[in-house]
């Protein structure tokens, strides 16, 4: 949600950050709106108080025994115009809110300006490509050529965009979930919840996916949905709530299945688990004063590297340009891993500073000077563990068809070294 009071005094600046996000101007409109709910408040204010002195006026004539009925025929004249203004002002705020509530987060001045993937620019690498002296399979031909991972089986069940692993596979998924989550726990200090899966409309409304971009969730009756990220769960713990300063910074993580409907992914990686609608992931989230929302940014994509560089998995960072950026995002790291199958870079995280724009959606804010400020919101993945679970099998394949199992993972498997 935006400042409605930056909007009017920036709109220039409003429209053309707007533009950067692909959408058209429309700071007039909202000014237009803002001001006529304003001045039917202010009308409504002065009926209130109108009413309240002649309810008084009446109450002193009939003290007195005298004739009040001219004054009451008032009163009810006033009531039937408060009724009608409350309803107009609602009017008006629903106008209002249904245009804030569709529109992005305005880029970080620091945000390259572009249209999509192809305008992102390369932040830094860590590590090199693995070299192989044969021709690496990609994923699945690895998983299905070991009998531990079965696509036909996951369309019986359920149809597309699923699988089943079992066995070895099944486990290393789990062994790099509990890695991770140590690893956040442990190391960099996160603290860890287990959260409801199911929540309801207005926590999706908080983190920015609803209203706009419901065609891309999945419903599960009349008021709940399934989450498509854990960041929305533990955003949400905060709404509402007036935090102390003290507090501050609030570090979260969990390991939850995500469900995304993937809507707009039509014929996009259709083999394979880099695009599914159940899959799982580490989420790191973290709610920060205003001023240090940058320096955590950098912190928390650090926290997500550490997870590749343990792995010893060669990577590359992006910065997102403003046309790529999420909904809710001021501004975005990707982190992309090598996949030597397919011989391409893939994104297993994305880091995002997303100011106080999920914030506003939620009402969260902290009391700082006896003053209470709106927080900033980051979160980000730590990481995607079906990605990273296909990393693994690609880097680390062999000849023969068999994969090492990295050594930080080994602990998991009773110190073997192949899977």
């Amino acid at each position: 949600m935006h400042n409605i009071n930056y909007i009017r005094s920036n709109s220039v600046e409003f429209d053309n950050a707007m533009k950067l996000r692909g959408e058209s101007k429309l700071s007039s409109k909202i000014i237009e709106l803002d001001k006529e709910k304003r001045e039917t408040q202010t009308i409504l204010q002065n009926l209130l108080a109108e009413r309240k002195k002649i309810s008084k006026k009446i109450g002193e004539i009939k003290s007195k025994n005298l004739d009040a009925s001219s004054e009451m025929k008032n009163v009810d004249e006033i009531k039937t115009k408060i009724n009608t203004l409350k309803e107009l002002e609602q009017i008006k705020d629903n106008e209002l809110n249904s245009i804030l509530l569709r529109l992005p987060n305005i880029p970080h001045q620091s945000v390259p300006f572009g249209k999509d993937e192809n305008d992102n620019t390369l932040y830094k690498e860590w590590g090199s490509k693995p070299n192989f002296n044969f021709k690496p399979k990609i994923h699945y031909e690895i998983g299905e050529n070991m009998g531990l991972m079965n696509f036909e089986l996951a369309s019986k069940l359920s149809g597309s965009r699923f699988v089943v692993l079992k066995k070895q596979i099944s486990k290393l998924e789990r062994a790099i979930s509990n890695f991770m989550l140590n690893k956040h726990t442990e190391e960099n200090g996160y603290t860890e919840y287990s959260l409801p899966f199911l929540i309801k409309r207005e926590s999706l409304i908080g983190t920015g996916q609803l209203p706009k971009f419901g065609e891309d969730l999945f419903t599960a009756g009349d008021e709940h949905w399934l989450i498509p990220t854990a960041e929305v769960p533990l955003t949400n713990l905060v709404r509402n709530e007036i935090l102390n300063v003290n507090q501050l910074p609030i570090r979260s993580t969990s390991y939850t299945p995500c469900f995304r409907s993937e809507a707009g992914a039509a014929g996009k990686d259709t083999r394979g688990m880099l695009r599914q609608h159940q899959f799982t992931k580490v989420e790191l989230v973290s709610i920060v004063e205003p001023e240090h929302s940058e320096k955590e940014l950098e912190r928390m994509l650090t926290c997500a590297e550490s997870i590749l560089k343990d792995l010893k998995i060669h990577y590359r960072i992006m910065t997102l340009c403003s046309g790529d950026m999420g909904f809710s995002a001021s501004k975005t790291y990707d982190i992309e891993v090598w996949l030597p199958g397919e011989g391409k870079y893939r994104e297993i995280s994305s880091c995002s500073n997303c100011s106080d724009f999920q914030a506003r959606r939620m009402n969260t804010r902290y009391k700082s000077n006896d003053k209470n400020l709106f927080v900033h919101t980051l979160n980000g993945s730590g990481l995607a563990v079906g990605r990273t679970l296909i990393a693994i099998l690609e880097n680390y394949q062999m000849e023969d068809g068999n994969v090492e199992i990295p050594e930080v993972l080994q602990k998991y498997f009773n110190n073997k070294t192949l899977l």
